[in-house]
């Protein structure tokens, strides 16, 4: 009997939609459950070159925590290409103004660095409050301990 490797594409699985509450939770280890739910190595069906993922909604983003002295200490690196244009800025001062970025920018760096994950990436949602566009989708609650 000959054993045969099966490869699938995205139109032969259902992408499901999760719902992440990120109030006092550990932003790392929300976000490389985020990156395998969106990369769908959490299906059996997980194929490397596809788009096998669900969707992932994040709320309260504005309400996550690091430990230690990671929040005062993490910086975010920015470089315009011109001459003096490196820019950067605090955990803290990004989480209070644009606190979606927090997560975009540590899931992202747990994605595959291809056209693939550019393409994953925009299946993630964040939302730094309780509420989100996403009921028609009826997203599935994640208890994440």
């Amino acid at each position: 009997m000959e054993k045969i490797t099966r490869s699938f594409k995205t139109s032969d699985t259902v992408q499901k939609w999760h719902l992440i509450d990120a109030e006092g939770k550990t932003l790392g280890r929300m976000a490389s459950l985020i990156a395998r739910l969106l990369r769908g190595k959490h299906k059996p069906m997980f194929t490397p070159n596809a788009d096998l993922g669900d969707f992932v909604v994040v709320v309260n983003a504005s309400k996550v925590r690091m430990t230690g002295k990671r929040a005062e200490l993490k910086e975010y690196f920015r470089y315009s290409g011109y001459p003096g244009g490196a820019t950067f800025e605090k955990f803290q001062e990004v989480l209070q103004k644009h606190p979606e970025r927090v997560f975009e920018h540590a899931v992202k760096g747990m994605l595959p660095h291809n056209r693939l994950g550019r393409r994953i990436i925009k299946k993630l949602k964040v939302y730094d409050d309780a509420n989100h566009p996403h009921e028609a989708q009826k997203p599935e609650v994640m208890k994440f301990d």
